[in-house]
């Protein structure tokens, strides 16, 4: 009896001490063994991986255990809390949560993958670290961060937030007004309001590769907003009056943060036919006909050929050559949860799948740096569930702990009762 206290002694100390070692364990692991990542002379890794997966429902936080800069991020439903979370996964190959304030949008990569900027409420995450701290003013929501990483392009909202009627029960004052468009220091929160004129709201922006010029898109009036009218404009950020405007009616819009081509000279834009408008269904708006058209940046000209893409196509996040990089969030079968992807569309009709995220996720995003060096292909990788918060640890450390002492409290009893028994 006394040796088998002793061999659960001895084993539940084994596995508190496993389980503190754990918190030590390699986080990246693919197909069960770890990881062996490339690196390139600065020691961040050299590929965007081709598949990516749902977290763990245990997965530490960036606050918990931070994991570095970004090879990717993308967001989800399926973590332990059951709505909307952005998932880092790290160039170390480590997974990490991004949890979301309720009602938060999904925010924006820097272009090095070391910060990520929240929408509205001015927060910037440093990923390397975990820390957070609030930068900029409150209800900027970024649009897009310039080439550089040093400057953000955003929009403020400037309606009122309720109606005030007078005695007679008529209205006191009209809450919708023109927003603001921003460009913002993010690290040391200046913000400098850009004349590109009024805009009922700002729906996508655009920084020129240079950053010397900035595209904004949206609806200039309340009208617009109702029929989903845009106009594009094109203006210098340092001041002056825009440099020339297009109405883009209601099957045109900007693609996205990355829509200004990386030769400076076109801008592109996702044109489509059939149902427009808010009133479309869910059924008719995936079966427009969609292309990528572009427009001279001097003039606002139509150049060059349309180059066919899927409906599910939602933005260009970057370039690889003459290649737009596009997110596409896909259904891949009736009465399945969507998908997204990053794929490379050729000007030729082909596409190239680069990253799959898994069934449930949107807004798939890798950092600038990674995509200007079309740093794709990169190892399959898969959560670590070693890679979480503490107190889960403390959790499972507990009840062997707890085991141990109960264990060693019999034993000193039984040794003393043997003790101070009288002799038989």
């Amino acid at each position: 009896m006394r040796g088998t206290g002793g061999r659960l002694l001895r084993g539940a100390a084994a596995s508190s001490a496993l389980v503190l070692v754990a918190l030590g364990a390699p986080a990246a692991t693919t197909a069960g063994h770890t990881a062996t990542i490339r690196t390139d002379a600065g020691g961040t890794a050299a590929a965007v991986p081709t598949r990516v997966h749902d977290p763990w429902l245990w997965q530490a936080t960036v606050a918990q255990r931070p994991a570095g800069p970004a090879a990717l991020v993308f967001f989800t439903d399926r973590t332990r809390y059951s709505e909307s979370t952005g998932v880092l996964v790290g160039r170390d190959g480590g997974y990490r949560l991004i949890p979301l304030h309720i009602g938060e949008g999904h925010g924006l990569l820097s272009p090095d993958g070391r910060h990520y900027l929240r929408p509205g409420s001015g927060e910037l995450l440093d990923l390397s670290t975990g820390r957070q701290r609030r930068t900029m003013s409150l209800g900027v929501d970024p649009l897009a961060w310039s080439a550089d990483g040093r400057r953000v392009v955003g929009t403020r909202d400037n309606d009122d937030a309720v109606i005030t009627y007078g005695p007679e029960n008529q209205q006191l004052n009209n809450p919708e007004k023109p927003d603001d468009l921003l460009v913002v220091d993010p690290y040391r929160g200046t913000e400098q309001v850009v004349a590109a004129g009024a805009f009922a709201a700002h729906d996508a922006a655009a920084w020129s590769p240079e950053g010397d010029m900035l595209a904004v898109a949206g609806p200039p009036d309340e009208a617009a907003s109702v029929t989903a009218r845009q106009r594009l404009v094109v203006v210098d950020p340092a001041g002056g009056a825009p440099r020339w405007q297009v109405d883009l009616g209601d099957r045109r819009m900007l693609a996205g943060p990355a829509a200004w081509h990386p030769d400076g000279r076109r801008i592109a834009l996702f044109a489509f036919d059939g149902c427009a408008g808010p009133t479309c269904t869910a059924e008719q708006a995936a079966a427009r006909g969609m292309r990528i058209e572009f427009l001279d940046a001097a003039t606002g000209h139509a150049v060059g050929r349309p180059l066919p893409v899927d409906a599910s196509t939602s933005e260009i996040v970057g370039w690889r050559g003459d290649d737009p990089v596009v997110q596409q969030v896909s259904r891949p079968g009736k009465g399945t949860d969507r998908q997204a992807v990053l794929a490379a569309l050729s000007t030729g009709g082909g596409r190239e799948v680069l990253v799959t995220a898994p069934i449930g996720s949107t807004g798939l995003a890798a950092p600038g740096d990674l995509l200007i060096r079309a740093a794709f292909g990169g190892p399959e990788r898969r959560p670590s569930p070693f890679a979480a918060p503490l107190w889960l640890y403390l959790t499972l450390a507990v009840p062997p702990l707890l085991a141990a002492a109960l264990l060693h409290r019999r034993r000193r009893r039984r040794a003393a009762a043997a003790t101070t028994a009288p002799p038989g």
